[in-house]
């Protein structure tokens, strides 16, 4: 997976530390001090570094400022006894990507270890543009359309401005990829790229999310947090899902555009940044603004710059190159050979409309690879695993069996709702479906905690955490 550091003095912390990291599947190194910590990271760079703010000899902020010196993008996780949280957040201010207070929950810091490992491969992974299919490039966009051509003109263009770009298109084309070339090829490809998901963040954390807030402007606001606006001081911040971050913070966010400045939660003084802001949607903001879901003023700021990438359904002549492209790949991380597929499938894949886009085409893909023979895909594979019959559509008696299902299911909730009202009923549906899902999950994979984290879409540390939340049990001779 991941190669992380442990730097403290704590034995029994690193060891226990390095026990939970080892059995999420990250290669573990330690050191005891700041001086054998940077020592470690200038003989190889790892992923993440976890360093702990009090340290003999060399403190936890001049270690932290010594290996930025060595590698500017490496991500580091701060750790701080109450007493150093000042520390902590100074390390933040200066590019740390968080800090957590000791004693820490295991889930929420293995969350955060999984965050910044994916900020970690955001700022370094290259994305290649106009890519071979076969090109060792981990992540690419793909495509030589004239539509995905346009694209890489309109990257070469703003990347070396200030501009705020706001990026648009359907939900799956790769806006993601986009700002992250825009940032790799900036100015500011030296300094940090931090992504909000703004519709993942519910409203009451979002704005202290972004903005940080001051110590006791709230109740558990137990001291001050550096929210990600500050962290990104220097670099770039991905707004992503814009066209659903609540009207109540898209004040704030103007007054960032254009005053370059920032009040925390519960701050009374301004805050001078320098940020640049990247911006997506698959929102039609013109008719939010016009239903009043979407100032008009903060619309025009983000507007100056649009990029707009075309759906998958726009550009199939594109699709060949995204099926060879993610077939090398998949078959890569499922440590598989790659079977190819036969020229009938590849129709096939040309055939479809594709409303996840590029997203559902690797998907598919990846799905077809889980249950793969060992033979060229064939058109009965992609069908399968995109949900169709061989025939090419949903066949009756299948459609029949789905309808069934759903009332099945529409039964339980009405049973469970009709008991009356019951403290977080939400919560414990939502949990016993996910439970049910994983383990469904999990039966199709024979175990494999890995492909079964692919199959569903999430991280494998977040699939982790769901199974030892409902308790769900594999047999270790298969699980992976």
């Amino acid at each position: 997976m991941a190669e992380i550091l442990i730097v403290d003095d704590d034995p029994q912390l690193r060891q226990s530390f390095g026990k939970i990291l080892r059995s999420e599947g990250h290669s573990v190194r330690m050191a005891a001090s700041g001086e054998a910590g940077l020592a470690a990271v200038k003989e190889h760079v790892p992923d993440l570094v976890v360093l702990d703010v009090r340290l003999p000899g060399m403190s936890g902020l001049e270690t932290f400022k010594a290996m930025k010196e060595v590698d500017a993008k490496l991500p580091v996780i701060i750790m701080t006894a109450y007493g150093t949280t000042e520390t902590a957040i100074e390390a933040t201010k200066m590019g740390a990507f968080d800090y957590v207070l000791k004693p820490f929950d295991i889930p929420s810091l293995l969350d955060l270890v999984s965050q910044a490992l994916k900020a970690g491969r955001f700022m370094r992974n290259k994305v290649a543009l106009d890519a071979p299919p076969t090109s060792p490039q981990e992540d690419a966009l793909i495509g030589r359309s004239r539509a995905m051509q346009e694209v890489y003109k309109a990257i070469g263009r703003v990347a070396g401005t200030d501009a705020t770009v706001l990026i648009r298109g359907e939900s799956g084309t790769g806006k993601e990829l986009v700002a992250r070339a825009i940032y790799q090829h900036s100015h500011r490809a030296q300094g940090p790229f931090l992504v909000i998901n703004c519709v993942a963040i519910p409203e009451t954390l979002l704005e202290s999310e972004l903005f940080g807030y001051e110590k006791g402007a709230f109740t558990g606001a137990v001291s001050r947090r550096v929210g990600k606006v500050e962290q990104a001081h220097h670099g770039t911040l991905f707004l992503d899902e814009i066209g659903d971050m609540p009207v109540s913070i898209q004040a704030k966010l103007l007054r960032l555009l254009q005053e370059r400045s920032i009040e925390r939660l519960g701050g009374r003084r301004p805050i001078p940044v320098d940020v640049r802001i990247l911006a997506a949607t698959n929102r039609n903001l013109e008719e939010a603004v016009a239903e009043g879901r979407f100032r008009d003023d903060l619309f025009y700021r983000l507007n100056v710059v649009t990029l707009t990438l075309p759906p998958l359904r726009e550009r199939r002549e594109d699709i060949p190159l995204l099926a060879e492209y993610f077939l090398e790949r998949c078959a890569a991380e499922l440590g598989i050979p790659n079977p190819g597929m036969t020229e009938d499938a590849l129709q096939c894949l040309m055939a479809m409309d594709w409303p996840g886009n590029v997203r559902e085409l690797a998907n598919v893909l990846r799905k077809a690879l889980i249950f793969n023979r060992g033979i060229p895909l064939e058109r009965a594979d992609v069908q399968r695993a995109v949900g169709e019959g061989p025939g090419g559509a949903v066949p009756a008696r299948g459609a029949e069996d789905l309808a069934e299902a759903a009332s099945v299911l529409d039964q339980w909730i009405l049973e469970n709702l009709g008991r009356g009202e019951s403290e977080r009923l939400f919560d414990t549906l939502v949990d016993d479906f996910s439970a049910r899902v994983i383990r469904a999950a999990l039966e199709i994979t024979k175990g494999n905690r890995t492909h079964a984290a692919k199959l569903l879409g999430i991280s494998r540390p977040t699939l982790l955490a769901r199974m030892e939340k409902y308790g769900i049990r594999v047999e270790a001779t298969v699980a992976t």
